[in-house]
């Protein structure tokens, strides 16, 4: 039986008096590729952020490796290998792209740092034919690129990407989900939160729907492709 890496039990995130996520539980297993759909405002990128640290929990849990995670900062969880690419890519814009996975490595104390920037220009070819370009003049699907490969610097045992397609061009979103299929195929464990259902589903093994701040049905990514409900609510069917 496949090890469970990040365990989430009753889940919730408040803004001063708004509830955000109301009581949410999932796990993520190793070599698990898991999507979590659901629409805009329906709380994802809140558990996400709770989930790494970043907002503080309301209640509930969160088990990182079997150990629970509360107490600690993003940067524990990052050096432990919990790692998010977060929603607006969040690159270094007055650094270059080299600098920018320089930064991936922060938590890093190895010798192995520039054969990692050597394989993430690898996935990402773009990125090495502009490896002394400064981030922030590069366009949105590049960045996304740079801000997936600066997360792989990490050494992720579980990568979060945080709607990874969100404004990007029909043919960058097919590059960013051919290349999310690769990093999973190349043994990393993933947690896709996507908007973009059909593709999200399509990738996973396995998949969470969430709305209004709850999760309202979860199973094998296929058979939630094809549940009537998903298709006429995030599907357009």
């Amino acid at each position: 039986m496949a090890t469970t890496l990040l365990k989430v039990q009753g889940l919730k995130v408040a803004y001063g008096g708004i509830q955000a996520v109301k009581g949410v539980d999932f796990e993520v297993c190793e070599g698990e590729l898991v999507s979590l759909i659901g629409a805009n405002g329906a709380g994802k990128t809140t558990t996400l952020k709770a989930v790494t640290g970043v907002q503080p929990l309301a209640d509930g849990q969160v088990e990182y490796l079997g150990q629970a995670t509360r107490g600690q900062g993003p940067w524990d969880l990052v050096a432990q290998g919990l790692v998010m690419v977060p929603e607006g890519r969040g690159v270094f814009a007055r650094m270059t792209i080299v600098e920018n996975l320089q930064m991936g490595a922060f938590t890093r104390r190895d010798a192995e740092i520039d054969a990692d920037i050597d394989r993430v220009f690898e996935i990402f070819p773009r990125l090495k034919e502009r490896a002394r370009q400064l981030a922030g003049t590069m366009s949105g699907g590049e960045q996304q690129m740079l801000a997936m490969g600066r997360a792989l610097m990490a050494r992720p045992k579980v990568l979060l990407l945080d709607e990874p397609s969100m404004g990007l061009s029909p043919i960058m979103v097919d590059k960013i989900f051919e290349v999310v299929h690769d990093i999973h195929a190349r043994g990393t464990t993933v947690m896709l939160v996507e908007q973009n259902a059909s593709r999200a589903l399509a990738l996973a093994d396995r998949g969470y729907v969430m709305e209004s701040g709850v999760v309202t049905m979860s199973g094998q990514a296929q058979a939630l492709l094809d549940d009537p409900k998903v298709r006429a609510a995030y599907l357009g069917e």
